[in-house]
């Protein structure tokens, strides 16, 4: 009677634990060439899905959410702008509320231009790092606050890319 009732704690411990880990994270591959040079695609990541249950995005976070333009898989980019901030792109630079973004996570400036616009309430400016290959806002669209599904955490697939997700969210 001991042996089952030990049997039965560790079986429920392992849904509990199964139960909380499928709540806090997800598992992310990525998909395409929209965020290099910083992520590679088939790179896998660690998303955690809590982070903004406790806070907002925040400018430089790189996040995976379901794209506002299809039922395709997920996208991953990179928060550039935040509601009520305003944003702009011209001469291969892009700013937000007047100022230029410091950017060092990308090789290329983007070779377009996107014309001044004030982000609305609970939508997002994302964009890919790999500027200029990359089906973001400024293609067109914004990303609304409900389609986020947390902020890539961690990457541990390749090894050689393995470590904690840069954080360039203080500039």
């Amino acid at each position: 009677m001991k042996g089952v009732r030990q049997v039965l704690l560790v079986v429920i411990l392992g849904v509990g634990i199964f139960f909380l880990m499928q709540t806090t994270l997800q598992s992310s591959v990525v998909v395409g060439r929209s965020m290099e040079p910083s992520f590679q695609e088939g790179q896998r990541l660690i998303v955690s899905k809590v982070a903004y249950k406790f806070g907002e995005p925040e400018i430089g976070d790189v996040i995976i959410f379901h794209p506002p333009t299809s039922d395709q898989l997920d996208y991953i980019k990179r928060v550039i702008a935040l509601p009520g901030d305003t944003v702009e792109i011209k001469t291969g630079t892009v700013y937000v509320n007047g100022s230029p973004l410091d950017e060092p996570y990308i090789n290329d400036p983007p070779r377009y231009a996107y014309p001044q616009q004030q982000i609305p309430t609970d939508y997002y400016f994302v964009l890919g790092d790999n500027r200029n290959n990359s089906n973001d806002s400024h293609t067109g669209w914004l990303l609304p606050r409900e389609n986020i599904i947390g902020e890539a955490w961690l990457s541990i697939w390749p090894p050689s890319e393995w470590g904690v997700v840069p954080d360039y969210s203080s500039q």
